[in-house]
C-alpha cells in the first residue's frame, strides 16, 4: 500500500502546481487518484467447484474406458465365433467332399462304332489369283 500512497502524493503534488485554477489534469471529470485505482471487477456468479469437476471428469473417464474394453472384448467375442464357424465348415465339407475313385466303364457290352451315313466331302482345288 506504500508505494500506492506515494503515488497518490505525486500525482497530486503535480497537478496542483500545474494548474493554478485547482482543477486536475483531465478537466475535472477525474481525479488522478481514480486514474490509477481501478474500478472492481464484476465478480463470476457460476460456482468453479473444481473438485466436482475432477470427480464428474474421472466419472465419465471411466465410462469411456470401460466402453471401449467392452467394444474390444465383443471384437475379439465375435472373431472367435467366426473362426469356430470356419472350422466347422472346414470339417464339414471335409467330410462331404471325399475324394472318390471314377467307376469303371462296363465291358460287358463292347462298343462297336457304327457306319455314317453321311456322304464324305468332295475335296476342291485352291483358287490362287495368280495374275
Amino acid at each position: 500500500m506504500e508505494p500506492l500512497k506515494e503515488a497518490r502524493n505525486r500525482v497530486e503534488g503535480s497537478s496542483s502546481s500545474d494548474n493554478s485554477n485547482g482543477r486536475t489534469f483531465d478537466g475535472g471529470r477525474r481525479s488522478p487518484t481514480n486514474c490509477l485505482i481501478k474500478p472492481p471487477v464484476k465478480k463470476n456468479t457460476i460456482p468453479i467447484d473444481l473438485k466436482l469437476r475432477a470427480v464428474e471428469r474421472a466419472r465419465f473417464a471411466h465410462q469411456v474406458a470401460e466402453k471401449r474394453r467392452l467394444i474390444k472384448q465383443y471384437k475379439m467375442e465375435r472373431e472367435r465365433q467366426q473362426k469356430l464357424e470356419e472350422e466347422e465348415e472346414i470339417k464339414r465339407l471335409r467330410k462331404e467332399l471325399i475324394p472318390k475313385a471314377q467307376l469303371m466303364p462296363y465291358f460287358d457290352r463292347p462298343f462297336v462304332p457304327r457306319r455314317s451315313e453321311k456322304q464324305p466331302t468332295v475335296p476342291r482345288e485352291p483358287k490362287f489369283c495368280i495374275p
